[in-house]
């Protein structure tokens, strides 16, 4: 692996600790055990970015619990439950409420890591889709609040004698901010455009509202 890849293995059974934390390091991966749901919690705030093994039984919290707990903080850790047989159930609530995988115990070396790329194949989209976001957020601050207003009636599907209409404006006043934006956007064509707007967000009104203030 050429990046380093964090895995926060969190199981109360001390066998299960020692035999996957040892399978994830010889595959490369950089391993940090936790023994209950509550010390891994505490942890979070100082962790880098990675991907959660988690038991889903365990003393005190549950693997669902901790999982509830991270959504709730805001934590994006991609989760994998580690069930045993007959918690199929419970892998299930814990994918609907975001789990990217299950693993039943005892997993063979190729489901996990399977299971853990997926995780890290989450992390690496979001990390492009923050950057796409940014780039496009830096782009559109250029823009005018009358041409903001423009291309969120673009956004909206809108011809330009409706936006027009929208905004008192003429429909050959929206040409002109629509030329206008689109060259400040750099961009050829309207799809271009959008593209742009979407990426920051604008496909919800409340973000275009926003940065058309």
């Amino acid at each position: 692996m050429t990046a380093e890849r964090h895995v926060y293995l969190v199981d109360d059974d001390e066998a299960v600790r020692r035999s996957t934390g040892f399978l994830l390091r010889t595959s490369g991966y950089l391993v940090t055990i936790f023994t209950s749901g509550a010390e891994f919690l505490r942890a979070t705030p100082h962790l880098s970015q990675g991907c959660v093994l988690l038991d889903v039984r365990m003393p005190g919290m549950s693997g669902l619990e901790v999982q509830q707990e991270l959504r709730g903080r805001g934590i994006g850790l991609p989760v994998i439950m580690m069930t045993g047989h007959g918690d199929i159930s419970v892998a299930i609530a814990a994918m609907k409420a975001g789990a990217v995988d299950f693993v039943e115990k005892p997993f063979e070396k190729a489901v996990l890591i399977a299971a853990l790329e997926d995780g890290f194949g989450q992390i690496e989209q979001s990390g492009r889709r923050a950057v796409m976001a940014d780039e496009a957020a830096v782009r559109l601050r250029a823009l005018t609040p009358r041409e903001c207003d423009v291309l969120r009636g673009l956004v909206d599907g809108l011809p330009n004698k409706t936006i027009g209409y929208d905004l008192g404006i003429s429909p050959r006043t929206v040409e002109i901010h629509r030329a206008n934006l689109m060259s400040k956007l750099n961009v050829n064509s309207l799809s271009e455009a959008l593209r742009i707007a979407f990426a920051a967000g604008w496909a919800d009104p409340a973000a275009a509202r926003t940065a058309a203030q």
